[in-house]
């Protein structure tokens, strides 16, 4: 539940966009994810030559399901949990700050605390 790194992105980009600047950086061994990084290239390729756990579960209109550790994948929330936790913060709620620079700096001070 806790973040290893954090990357702005525009509120119109897909989360696949953040993954392409976060995703080869990590040194988990592990990875959790929602279905919207069910992506082959862009997402699975590059972790299973990392060498990555990968713990994703497929898209339903997937045509070859993959299989994942569900007892695993339950742990996700977690992950949500910190955001809204986040949340609390009313300058990261309401976005305050002008600039990216800024509004990251705000993030990266109020995860130090949660």
């Amino acid at each position: 539940g806790n973040p290893t790194s954090f990357c702005l992105m525009p509120g119109q980009a897909c989360d696949l966009d953040g993954s392409d600047v976060l995703l080869p950086a990590l040194e988990a061994k592990t990875i959790l994810a929602d279905r919207g990084y069910d992506a082959e290239d862009r997402v699975l390729k590059p972790l299973c030559a990392a060498e990555k756990e990968i713990v994703i579960p497929p898209k339903k209109n997937r045509k070859e399901q993959r299989e994942y550790d569900k007892e695993l994948y339950k742990s996700c929330h977690l992950i949500e949990n910190f955001f809204c936790r986040l949340k609390q913060y009313r300058a990261i709620a309401t976005r305050y700050d002008k600039t990216a620079r800024n509004f990251l700096a705000a993030i990266y001070l109020a995860a130090t605390t949660v």
